[in-house]
């Protein structure tokens, strides 16, 4: 499995925040209105980045030798788990970014800077999970193995062709 470029994350984000942007817009001029931001998904995205770096640090500590009691299955899933926290936090940092956008276009009063405090605070959010997805993905790495290692393990391994 390859890391997850952040240049791919920070495109996704600006296509979903333009595609957000240009969907709200069209909703509003029909009439539609905004929806709203909870606070609570600030709280989650927080929750969730925290988990995801705490099994990191764990996965770390496996690799470094100082936690030889870690569950390899563990360690790959936290890898998979990682690269699913950079894209949803840029996809989630897209969407509330989009709407960022849309609030502040409007005109009105502090219910409309409220929209804005409450889905900014949301991208920040979403941005710091995809932080924490790709620093996790890097303690996920494992390093490459030593000279001759896979010589030796090519020359253990029984030839398939020998059937």
């Amino acid at each position: 499995m390859h890391r997850t470029r952040w240049q791919n994350l920070v495109l996704l984000a600006l296509a979903v925040a333009v595609g957000t942007w240009v969907v709200l817009r069209a909703a509003l001029g029909r009439g539609a209105s905004l929806p709203t931001v909870p606070w609570l998904v600030v709280a989650v995205e927080l929750v969730i980045a925290g988990v995801v770096l705490s099994m990191g640090w764990a996965v770390r500590q496996f690799l470094r030798g100082r936690r030889p009691t870690l569950n390899p299955i563990r360690a790959a899933r936290t890898a998979v788990l990682a690269k699913a926290s950079c894209y949803t936090g840029a996809l989630l940092a897209g969407w509330y970014g989009g709407q960022v956008l849309t609030v502040l276009r409007e005109t009105g009063g502090s219910e409309q800077l409220t929209r804005a405090a409450a889905a900014g605070a949301a991208t920040v959010g979403a941005l710091l999970l995809a932080a924490v997805g790709l620093v996790v993905e890097w303690f996920c790495q494992v390093p490459p193995p030593e000279d001759g290692t896979r010589e030796r393990l090519d020359e253990q391994a029984p030839d398939p062709a020998a059937g």
